[in-house]
């Protein structure tokens, strides 16, 4: 004997064919969806497994510090191209020499990184007498001292007026070029590199007729 058709209590009645199809296919979609969004929660907690042992358990060794550079190389090697010596600072063995370029045909700079801040020792070729103050953003010189008998014009450059770090500057001429030393830095330690071109300055000054 047939079984009787199932009341549906929503419905107040039995199903029809099509309605039980309809809630059949329903369930199988709904049931679709539901493993579906497992498998991508899976997936996900997969992928970050793996990424978290990529980052934590693969050993990396740290990368090794860029070869300071070759002042001396350098200074020779641009020399050569502008037809006369560029500075090379006499500094300590802790000042890292970070750079040393040629800038265009007109500026020889040289980036030291001593224990604290960074230095630049600039040889501006030819430079007129504004260079020095327009390099450091048009600042006027807050006085003068005398480094190994060479006078320069002093840069105390308070902390509204600092751009790029800059907080201490020292100026002179060069013969026909100008010298200028700068950066993140004190008096004590600009005077080291002041020091360490005085030699060269002296010279300079005597091949210029």
């Amino acid at each position: 004997m047939a079984a009787a058709p199932r009341v549906v209590a929503e419905l107040g009645r039995p199903e029809t064919a099509d309605e039980t199809a309809a809630r059949k296919a329903a369930s199988s979609a709904a049931y679709r969806s539901s493993k579906t969004f497992r498998n991508l929660i899976v997936a996900l907690l997969v992928t970050v497994a793996v990424v978290a042992v990529v980052v934590f358990g693969v050993p990396r060794g740290a990368l090794p510090d860029p070869e300071p550079a070759d002042v001396a190389a350098s200074a020779a090697s641009a020399s050569a191209s502008v037809g006369q010596p560029l500075l090379v600072p006499v500094v300590p063995e802790d000042w890292r020499a970070n750079s040393a370029r040629l800038e265009g045909t007109s500026m020889w700079r040289v980036v030291y990184a001593p224990p604290e801040g960074f230095i630049r020792v600039a040889h501006g070729l030819g430079a007129s007498p504004t260079w020095a103050s327009e390099t450091l953003g048009g600042l006027a010189p807050t006085g003068s001292v005398t480094i190994d008998g060479i006078v320069w014009d002093e840069y105390t450059i308070p902390s509204a007026a600092q751009t790029a770090a800059i907080s201490y500057a020292l100026a002179t001429d060069a013969g026909a070029d100008t010298v200028l030393i700068y950066g993140a830095t004190d008096a004590e330690t600009a005077a080291v590199a002041a020091e360490g071109v005085a030699e060269q300055i002296r010279n300079l000054r005597k091949e210029t007729p």
